[in-house]
């Protein structure tokens, strides 16, 4: 590798212009310049092919902001073997960024020098594919910080060919571990992470693999870029190609784009790219559906609008949250009202029914499906209003479906089907001009469970979204009071009001009745929890006489 030089030549010559580049030059005069050694050489070669320049690589004024753990992994390489940081980390440390993810190719033993890496730093080992050389180490110190370091061999003969099969620019630059402040990039990423453009290493970046179709919406979002015009039509191209995709690999980058930086504008660039029909069709339907005041939007635009307005709502609400993200009037009313429950959501938001998948996410699926049984149900009354009676429970049905398709756990579809199914209860709940009654909210929470709170979270991004700037803030400050209601009652007086402790237990009620195991008895235990927890009852004498009064009920078919 030819060594790096200042940025003024030994002679004093000025190389600010070529700053990030290699350039090759015979004394002070440059005769070619470029991404990699290679092409500085070639270039200087076309010109001036006889004879053999100096190629340096000109720093920028800012050394690169590499990992710590680069040091570690080039100490412990065979002096026969190449390594080379690539991809989103080589592009992380250009714009100082933290990075969770270390990409390393090797020029052999990539699955032994991944063990080595892992025993030096007392981490987890998987060799991801024996037969490829794939190997994993999996660093997770502290708890909530996981760095993974992911050790594959060239695909390709040899590294700038590696970097052209890969998918955007600005992921297709490597530093070589013995000199890791010499950018390799042969393909210009670094001027496109200046100018903030997405442009695609090849013309069939996106056929190799047509995820990456997806992947440059969720990049493009997350960084705030600009999908070059080429690129763009190239993605629009290869969109129907993602149906040859496992369920699996789109299931994870879906939930990618529900977690990049602006959902709504995401999902809309998946839309017109051709990307939704293809994975999640029923979406389609949304479009052009019509919906009476106070929507101030048809039904995929409020979509769209819940979606975002659901994960800025639980960015104010996080632990982290900025005083700014709360600068709005309803925002504020959000936290003073609610805000008390921050750490508490917090925790259920850590709490996800599958590891392998945050709650935030699934609860952002639900979102982007919780008027999906809208075009289905959708009517008009005689006076002219539009109607979408039992949207939810088509819904539920829909997004069961997709959840199935998707290879989701069951779990998690149960998780979301409940969240569909009752998403509309705490506005309801708020429609009736009261606080919700005991009975109410004992109701809500053992047909919802811990997914209850799931429930009140997304009505808020609901009543939200369906004004938006119209919101009157009686209305609000009515929604946010049922919500809070309800939250008070599932994590402060729980034992109280949703799931108090028994007063009777099944063997007691076949002894007193004389029953038979069965159903009888799962109602009358149903009775009494919910006479229990509605202050009806407070003692086993009082259970055992209602348990009796329900019985004769059910002898004279009363219901």
């Amino acid at each position: 590798m030819p060594t790096t030089h200042n940025k003024q030549g030994g002679s004093g010559a000025d190389l600010s212009s070529y700053a990030g580049r290699w350039i090759a030059r015979l004394g002070e005069q440059i005769v070619g310049q470029g991404g990699t050694p290679e092409q500085a050489l070639r270039a200087a070669k076309a010109a001036r092919f006889k004879e053999n320049p100096e190629v340096i690589f000109v720093p920028t004024g800012q050394p690169l902001a590499t990992h710590p753990l680069l040091e570690t992994v080039r100490a412990m390489l065979p002096s026969d073997v190449q390594a080379f940081l690539v991809g989103g980390a080589v592009r992380d440390a250009l714009i100082s960024r933290p990075t969770h993810d270390l990409d390393f190719v090797v020029s052999k033993d990539a699955i032994q020098t991944a063990r080595k890496v892992a025993d030096q730093l007392g981490a987890a080992f998987y060799p991801l594919d024996k037969d490829r050389d794939y190997g994993r180490v999996i660093l997770a110190e502290p708890p909530d910080n996981r760095l993974v370091l992911d050790f594959a061999p060239f695909e390709s003969p040899d590294l700038e060919s590696d970097l052209r099969a890969r998918d955007f620019t600005i992921n297709a630059m490597a530093l070589d571990l013995r000199s890791p402040q010499a950018l390799l990039d042969p393909l210009g990423g670094a001027a496109d992470l200046r100018n903030k453009q997405l442009r695609a290493c090849s013309p069939f970046s996106f056929t190799t693999d047509p995820l990456r179709v997806i992947r440059g919406v969720r990049l493009a979002s997350d960084f705030d870029f600009r999908i070059q015009r080429e690129t763009r039509e190239l993605m629009r191209q290869a969109a129907p190609l993602l149906a040859q995709v496992s369920a699996e690999r789109l299931r994870d980058e879906i939930f990618r784009i529900l977690g990049s930086a602006r959902q709504s504008a995401a999902l809309h660039a998946l839309d017109l790219l051709g990307v939704i029909p293809v994975v999640l069709p029923e979406l389609t339907d949304l479009k052009g559906v019509l919906q009476s005041p106070p929507h101030i939007n048809d039904v995929w635009n409020h979509t769209l609008d819940v979606v975002q307005r659901l994960s800025l709502i639980l960015d104010v609400l996080g632990p982290n949250q900025s005083p700014d993200s709360a600068a709005s009037l309803h925002l504020g009313l959000l936290t003073l009202r609610i805000g008390r429950f921050r750490e508490q959501i917090h925790n259920h938001l850590a709490t996800p029914p599958n590891a392998d998948r945050p709650l935030r996410l699934l609860l952002l699926l639900a979102a982007l499906y919780h008027d999906i049984g809208k075009p289905q149900t959708w009517s008009v009354d005689e006076d002219g209003r539009i109607r979408f009676f039992e949207h939810e429970q088509v819904g539920e049905q829909i997004i069961t479906q997709r959840a199935r398709q998707l290879q989701l756990s069951n779990p998690e579809i149960a998780r979301l089907k409940t969240i569909v199914r009752h998403h509309m209860r705490p506005l309801l709940l708020a429609q009736t001009g009261h606080p919700p009654t005991r009975r109410a909210i004992y109701r809500f929470f053992r047909d919802t469970g811990p997914a209850g709170v799931d429930v009140c979270l997304l009505s808020l991004a609901d009543v939200f979204a369906t004004y938006g700037h119209t919101l009157p803030q009686d209305i609000w400050i009515e929604h946010l009071d049922v919500v809070r209601t309800l939250l008070e009652a599932w994590w402060e007086r729980s034992e109280e009001s949703i799931s108090p402790v028994p007063l009777v237990t099944g063997d007691d009620l076949i002894l007193e009745f004389g029953l038979e195991p069965g159903p009888t008895i799962g109602e009358l235990l149903e009775n009494i929890r919910e006479a229990q927890a509605t202050g009806q009852i407070s003692n086993r004498r009082e259970a055992l006489a209602l348990a009796g009064d329900r019985l004769k009920e059910i002898k004279t078919g009363d219901p």
